[in-house]
């Protein structure tokens, strides 16, 4: 519906007050008038917010970054599992994960940051609703005798003599009670949409916050697996560290005793005891990581330091985790579904629909309006039929003039709807971004993975070998002790790895955005 730009130049008001006569002709003429006015209620100001539809590859492989021989571990036939931590086998993993999902202050507060945006949307709908207010009164009141109503007798009175003027004057003058009660209705018609829009920007609003509150399940879920792992692999560090601290213990008892008698001199000693002293001086730190670990991750729960410290002692080193292999499906299907994609949707819908707001807040605007009302300066007549006063009409509201207020708030929010356009790009960007990298630092280290586990199995074959050697005379045992800690290094490093390529898993999965608002049901 094509509408003239509104005028700017001053805001008047106009109240047009009907109080029906006898006759029933003014009633049936204002009701055409009211459902000529809701007949205009139709109309909607701004644009229609419409999908924003990023491009997307038809097949990864076309946008991936790295080294080709990375891109051969991507399938397109299925997804990852949305409880993936599960994939891990790991009791304590899956306990942690539900513990957070119900007590984590992160998500209690993204929670309620929901439960804002649906009163603030309940707020919205109402205002399309009737009004009624209930008003009583009770007031102590006298005239002034010198007042407007003396002004009106001195003229009315005019040929009355001055007696009984006085007379007049002096009884209106005189302190009376007035009793007033009644209710107050009105109803602003939604002409140009401006609370359709309203309640379009608040649902926005909405989704939005949800999105958030599946954004901070995601972020909770890998930031407990991640710090999970981390504080596993602290932990083998600290055991195998021990195992080698041991070893070397043995071997420099060897070499004193070798030393002893001659066969070796002081400088293999003291360099043997030197490399004790630093593995010995590395316990400590690690002893320390491991506490600041366990700490953050009952902090990521809402728990004291040290509450999860049975839950979390040390087990025995599971090795390389049964993780699935990567099948992620059509590109554009993981990474709109990330819930800061959906957020940065949602609020690029919001802004839409309050550039609507602003440009119906240009135009004129009708209240619907009537008042019934009982007053007496007796109690005892307050509620007699004769006692009642009412009014009942339309009030039009007319901006003609604001200094060019409004229009500014039209172009503010429009500029806004540009920045949260770019802005959403951006996010999408950078998720494919975060996908990639994710994907390459997954992949890259599943190969590395696979080397360091060969290393080890080479290691543990040479250090069985230099065992069957010593028994047979062919070396010394401080052979056989340096074989050990060749493989101790080696199952070092490939705990580590296994430590990396479970986090690398855990940080994928956020990167598609892999951690619905089911699954955190799920694991309640």
């Amino acid at each position: 519906m094509a509408l003239p730009q509104p005028p700017r130049l001053m805001n008047w008001t106009f109240a047009m007050p009907f109080i029906p006569p006898a006759s029933s002709i003014p009633i049936r003429q204002a009701i055409a008038s009211s459902l000529m006015a809701l007949a205009l209620a139709g109309c909607t100001m701004g644009p229609n917010f419409t999908k924003p539809a990023p491009s997307a590859p038809a097949d990864w492989t076309s946008w991936r970054s790295g080294d080709a021989s990375l891109h051969g571990a991507i399938g397109t036939d299925a997804t990852l599992p949305a409880d993936w931590w599960r994939a891990f086998n790991d009791p304590v993993l899956d306990e942690l994960v539900r513990r957070g999902f119900a007590a984590s202050p992160d998500l209690q507060t993204a929670a309620l940051h929901v439960a804002q945006a649906r009163v603030q949307r309940g707020s919205a709908a109402v205002q399309g609703l009737p009004q009624i207010n209930a008003s009583g009164q009770v007031s102590r009141q006298r005239q002034s005798e010198h007042g407007a109503s003396t002004r009106l007798l001195n003229v009315v009175s005019s040929s009355s003599s001055g007696s009984d003027r006085d007379a007049l004057v002096k009884l209106l003058s005189e302190p009376f009670t007035l009793y007033q009660t009644g209710l107050d209705a009105s109803w602003e018609l939604d002409l140009w949409g401006k609370v359709r829009r309203s309640l379009e920007a608040a649902d926005a609003g909405v989704a939005q916050q949800a999105a958030l509150l599946d954004h901070a399940r995601l972020s909770l879920a890998s930031d407990v697996a991640r710090n999970y792992f981390d504080l596993r692999a602290t932990q083998r560090k600290i055991a195998l560290a021990r195992e080698d601290i041991t070893a070397l213990k043995e071997r420099t008892d060897l070499l004193s005793a070798r030393t002893t008698g001659g066969i070796n001199n002081h400088f293999d000693l003291e360099r043997q005891r030197s490399e004790l002293q630093g593995i010995e001086a590395q316990l400590p730190a690690l002893l320390a990581q491991e506490a600041a670990q366990a700490n953050q991750i009952a902090l990521l729960l809402g728990e004291r330091p040290g509450a999860l410290g049975d839950l979390l002692k040390p087990v025995a080193d599971a090795g390389k985790p049964a993780l699935p292999d990567l099948a992620l499906g059509l590109p554009s299907e993981i990474a709109l579904c990330r819930p800061d994609i959906r957020a940065a949707e949602a609020r690029l819908h919001s802004v839409t629909a309050n550039i609507g707001v602003a440009k119906a807040d240009m135009y004129p605007s009708i209240r619907l309006g009537g008042g019934f009302n009982l007053e007496s300066y007796r109690a005892e007549n307050l509620f007699d039929w004769a006692s009642r006063a009412w009014s009942i009409g339309p009030s039009v509201s007319l901006p003609l003039f604001d200094g060019g207020r409004r229009k500014r708030v039209v172009q503010l929010r429009e500029l806004e709807q540009k920045e949260a356009a770019v802005s959403y790009q951006q996010t999408v960007l950078q998720a494919w971004q975060e996908i990639d990298d994710a994907l390459n630092g997954y992949t890259a280290e599943q190969q590395q993975n696979a080397m360091l586990a060969a290393r080890l199995d080479s290691a543990r074959a040479a250090f069985d070998l230099a065992s069957a050697r010593y028994r047979g005379g062919v070396i010394t045992w401080l052979d056989v002790i340096d074989s050990q800690r060749t493989m101790l290094q080696a199952s070092r490093d490939l705990a580590d790895s296994n430590g990396r390529l479970a986090t690398r898993y855990a940080a994928l999965n956020k990167a598609i955005g892999n951690a619905s608002e089911s699954t955190a049901a799920k694991a309640n």
